[in-house]
């Protein structure tokens, strides 16, 4: 089974690579770092003052997680988790996939594998495109001091916590990508679900919606809005909601008839 796996996973990963997903993530982590980039090369006045303050590096990771939290990263996830699915349905391969000697496990899971291992790649970039962001500005415009030591330790759990709130969201798109044949029906449906957390932040339940879990992590670094604080931990709540979505997508997945 571990050798089926292995196969298994290095085939799905050859697949996505050139795919549109597969520029997704890379396009994705670079775009915001980008627009910093441009923008402080723009006004450069200001860098001196700003790279001589101590929370230079946690100040540009918040902006920078602005609107990759709250909206290109579940977008985003969206996108690409349905991307897999629908590869197979666009170059009509779901049957000569399933006629092979690999279980339909090993199936589920290794592209599960691939979504999840594209979502760490993305956070590598993202924290790749940070660093640039602080660096460049410096490197090019004279008179900017160096900025202060970075906060791995930071940096690395707000990545893990990032990592663990998209989970939700990647199961869900992974069992409606498999479920339903049509493209539009996931994205459609994940567009909702996106809309429905934006309107519940402030709703004392809206922790209950698992769409919401990256957005309530970037809001608690002290943005004022008028967001409900979630009572519970959401990351432990994200875990949740993975496990159910998971096991129902495997399930689904399993006892379906026509599977392509």
């Amino acid at each position: 089974m571990a050798h089926a796996f292995v196969a298994s996973l290095q085939s799905e990963w050859l697949k996505k690579k050139g795919s549109l997903a597969s520029w997704m993530v890379v396009t994705g982590a670079f775009f915001t770092p980008t627009i910093i980039i441009i923008a402080r090369l723009v006004y450069h006045e200001r860098l001196p003052a700003l790279y001589a303050s101590d929370g230079f590096w946690r100040l540009l990771w918040k902006n920078a997680w602005e609107s990759m939290a709250i909206f290109l990263l579940p977008l985003g996830v969206m996108l690409a988790t349905s991307l897999i699915a629908q590869l197979e349905y666009k170059n009509n391969t779901w049957k000569q996939l399933h006629t092979t000697p690999l279980p339909f496990t090993v199936i589920f899971f290794s592209k599960f594998t691939v979504i999840a291992a594209m979502m760490l790649q993305f956070l590598i970039l993202f924290n790749l495109g940070i660093w640039l962001a602080g660096v460049i500005p410096q490197i090019i415009i004279p008179g900017v001091p160096w900025p202060g030591a970075i906060p791995y330790d930071y940096f690395l759990r707000e990545d893990v916590f990032y990592f663990i709130d998209c989970l939700p969201i990647i199961a869900l798109q992974y069992l409606l990508s498999l479920h339903y044949r049509n493209f539009l029906v996931s994205i459609g449906c994940g567009f909702i679900f996106w809309i429905g957390a934006l309107g519940t932040l402030s709703w004392k339940y809206g922790f209950l919606f698992p769409y919401t879990y990256c957005m309530f992590n970037y809001l608690k670094a002290g943005v004022e809005t008028k967001a409900a604080v979630p009572p519970v931990n959401i990351h432990g709540m994200a875990i949740g909601y993975f496990l159910i979505f998971t096991v129902a997508g495997y399930y689904l997945y399993i006892k379906k008839k026509d599977k392509g």
